[in-house]
């Protein structure tokens, strides 16, 4: 039923976010050079890599390293307000279409994160498809700490339903943080 709604919904998305992603763009692309897409590679399911999409959010020279390691000022005035609304992530509902995510789930890192993705592969988090959100992001956790985002990773893994999906979509959208007695239960 995941993967079902996992393709229903991205298609969905595609078609409706087609024009905010367009206009978005061509913002990116008016105030600085280069691609408006910003193509990395990720580690998904079963440790298999994979190119996830975004809209640039930083300078095109940025260096590619995780986001918590580049600098703010690598982030462009109109990248500032895409990470804001949560734009720049409109892209990857193509990688959720393919089947390379999840609208919800881990988020993938890259593969030169090798602690994160050992933490992650004591855990069994590499079992399930990566996501646009998940229960990390919606507690405020990034990959600067990547034994506690492994444990809310797995955590998320072992106790995975529909409705606990929905929740943390309807939370990632509204930009509401929940506890997390509320979707691990």
């Amino acid at each position: 039923m995941k993967r079902a709604f996992d393709i229903v919904a991205s298609a969905a998305g595609l078609l409706i976010s087609a024009p905010i992603v367009l206009m978005a763009a061509l913002a990116v692309r008016a105030e600085t050079p280069g691609s408006p897409l910003f193509a990395q590679a990720r580690v998904g399911r079963n440790e298999k890599v994979f190119t996830c999409y975004k809209l640039r959010t930083m300078f095109a020279d940025t260096k590619h390293v995780p986001t918590h390691e580049s600098s703010a000022a690598s982030v462009t005035r109109v990248g500032a307000v895409l990470r804001r609304l949560k734009l720049d992530e409109l892209p990857q509902l193509y990688n959720v279409l393919k089947g390379d995510m999840s609208l919800v789930g881990p988020r993938p890192c890259l593969p030169s994160q090798t602690a994160l993705i050992e933490e992650r592969r004591k855990r069994g988090v590499f079992a399930i498809r990566p996501g646009i959100t998940g229960l990390a992001q919606v507690q405020g956790v990034d990959m600067s700490d990547p034994q506690r985002l492994a444990v809310l990773d797995a955590a998320y893994a072992g106790s995975r339903t529909f409705g606990r999906d929905l929740s943390l979509l309807v939370a990632t959208v509204s930009g509401r943080g929940i506890g997390l007695d509320h979707v691990t239960r």
